[in-house]
């Protein structure tokens, strides 16, 4: 089963509002970002993370674009990448291609080793991404 691992949301002004999530719900600033695709906070509940991100560059924004505001996309941790991949293009959802190019992503490469996620396009223009738990 797939678990949720988090939202990221675009933002004109990251700080501002990682500071309102953080001040109004107690979120817990865990770290930020400033790099060649976004700059930003990441926040948690502990269970659940909050991307506040700023992108830089139209091949992250993907199709919103940088000047969008609001959900970018739900990230989820899945047990089987290829298991996911298969149910995700099953249900017409397929990999950004651009995107992931940009990010180096894949299960395992890029980014000095780290597992990155992998970036779909859902529904209602919410992008999708996952990675292996």
């Amino acid at each position: 089963m797939a678990k949720l691992k988090h939202i990221a949301i675009a933002s004109q002004d990251p700080e501002a509002t990682a500071n309102f999530y953080r001040d109004v719900f107690d979120l817990k600033i865990v770290g930020k970002t400033n790099g060649d695709n976004a700059a930003g906070s990441y926040l948690s509940d502990g269970n659940i993370n909050l991307a506040i991100l700023k992108f830089k560059n139209d091949q992250i924004a993907g199709e919103s674009g940088m000047d969008f505001s609001g959900i970018h996309h739900i990230g989820f941790q899945v047990d089987n990448p290829a298991d996911a991949d298969a149910k995700l293009r099953k249900a017409d959802s397929h990999p950004m291609e651009k995107v992931n190019a940009t990010l180096h992503a894949g299960n395992g490469k890029g980014h000095g080793g780290r597992n990155v996620e992998l970036k779909y396009d859902g529904p209602d223009g919410v992008m999708i991404d996952i990675s292996q738990g």
